[in-house]
């Protein structure tokens, strides 16, 4: 409903021209991220995040579920010094729901270096890969219930 794009990429280290098999090692520095543009006007940056921290469990450091390594850490790098104040306010939310701290790190962004072009829409092209189904389907399937109002009608294009 507000989000005109989301690309998979890599962000968070200093290695030039990132490529997959390289943040795969985990010692580029780089996190895998995604690029989200949003109409601020439809959708606020609240919002937004309320859905980052449903899908994933910000008080791990270095993982998110069967994924380790410092290249799956909870990350927040925003573009604009202007939603720092919004992004502390939700992590105050959030670290209110959680007995451990909250790992999100928070950074401006420097760089974004886009995925290889086999990432993108991975899911939307791979439903019946294992880790899709294991892993990312009950992800999709949370959102869709946990935000169905915020979410594109697929009636409506």
């Amino acid at each position: 409903m507000g989000v005109l794009e989301a690309t998979p990429g890599y962000a968070g280290g200093p290695l030039e021209r990132p490529t997959y098999e390289a943040v795969a090692t985990g010692t580029t520095g780089h996190a895998e991220v995604v690029r989200v543009v949003f109409d601020l006007s439809r959708l606020p940056l609240e919002a937004l995040l309320e859905v980052f921290f449903a899908v994933h469990d910000p008080t791990q450091k270095d993982r998110q579920g069967p994924d380790v390594g410092p290249q799956y850490r909870s990350i927040v790098l925003y573009e604009d010094p202007a939603q720092l104040p919004v992004i502390e306010r939700v992590l105050k939310r959030v670290q209110a729901r959680y007995p451990r701290p909250v790992v999100t790190e928070v950074r401006p962004l420097k760089r974004f270096w886009p995925a290889e072009p086999y990432h993108h829409r991975f899911y939307e092209r791979n439903p019946d890969v294992p880790y899709c189904r294991r892993v990312v389907a009950p992800k999709v399937e949370k959102v869709r219930r946990a935000f169905a109002p915020l979410l594109k009608d697929a009636a409506s294009g």
